[in-house]
């Protein structure tokens, strides 16, 4: 929905890079098995596997890149989210015996086409940056 001016709402923005995100990761040889995985705990944008390894990606964009990188703005609490609403999913999926791992898909937007920087294992199960 856009809001007053024709600009598209942060949730419509949001929903646009997941979308990119989602397109850029299959081309990689990425397999989407969910998308929007919401509980109240939390919610994971893709739930992906890549060879065996079950992957949870928390997707983030940003305009311009003068204050900080779009992964950057993921913090321990939004990574807490993320593996609550991971978890939930893997508990109904019979994901819980399968590596899992939690990445973030950069996706930097403004003129010209998208960047995108795909951070594996950006997060642990924890929610601690990686090293």
């Amino acid at each position: 929905m856009a809001r007053s001016g024709g600009e598209p709402s942060t949730r419509q923005r949001g929903r646009e890079a997941e979308a990119v995100a989602e397109a850029w990761l299959v081309r990689r040889g990425f397999e989407v098995l969910a998308r929007n995985h919401a509980t109240r705990r939390g919610e994971v944008d893709l739930i992906c596997r890549e060879g065996t390894v079950l992957c949870f990606v928390e997707v983030r964009s940003r305009a311009r890149s003068g204050f900080g990188t779009p992964a950057e703005t993921v913090t321990r609490a939004k990574a807490r989210r993320v593996v609550a609403a991971a978890t939930d999913w893997a508990l109904r999926h019979g994901g819980l015996d399968r590596e899992m791992r939690f990445d973030v898909v950069s996706v930097l937007t403004g003129p010209g086409e998208p960047a995108l920087e795909l951070i594996r294992a950006a997060f642990d199960e924890a929610g601690n940056p990686a090293p």
